[in-house]
C-alpha cells in the first residue's frame, strides 16, 4: 500500500503562487510516476501533470504548461506542485496519485487539498 498526504493548499489572489506537497509513504517501491490531478466543483477530475519517479521527467496539461512545475525529493519521498501565475479557473481540490503500472493507472490517491484563487 502507498499512503499519500497532500498539503499546502489555501486561498491566494490571482497572479499569485502556491506550492503543494505530497508526502509519500508505505510501499514506495515500484512507483513509476506521481501525478497531480484537480477537480473543480461540478466538473470532472482533470489531469494536471506527472513526474517520473526515477528520472524526474515531467509532463503537463496544456492548461497549466509554463505556469506549474512538478518536482520531487526522493530522499524525503515528497512530490511538489509549484503553481505560479494562478488564475481563478485553477480553483479546485488538488490530488496527488501514485502509479505502479506503466499504463497510467493511478491506484493510490491522497485525500486532496483545496486551492482557491480569488479574482
Amino acid at each position: 500500500q502507498v499512503q499519500l498526504v497532500e498539503s499546502g493548499g489555501g486561498l491566494v489572489q490571482a497572479g499569485g503562487s502556491l506550492r503543494l506537497s505530497c508526502a509519500v509513504s508505505g510501499s514506495t517501491s515500484g512507483i513509476v510516476r506521481m501525478g497531480w490531478f484537480r477537480q473543480a466543483p461540478g466538473k470532472e477530475r482533470e489531469f494536471v501533470g506527472f513526474i517520473a519517479w526515477t528520472t524526474g521527467t515531467s509532463t503537463y496539461a496544456n492548461s497549466v504548461k509554463g505556469r506549474f512545475t512538478i518536482s520531487r525529493d526522493n530522499a524525503k519521498n515528497t512530490v511538489y506542485l509549484q503553481m505560479n501565475s494562478l488564475k481563478h479557473e485553477d480553483t479546485a481540490v488538488y490530488y496527488c496519485a501514485a502509479d505502479k503500472t506503466f499504463a497510467g493507472a493511478y491506484g493510490y490517491w491522497g485525500q486532496g487539498t483545496q486551492v482557491t484563487v480569488s479574482s
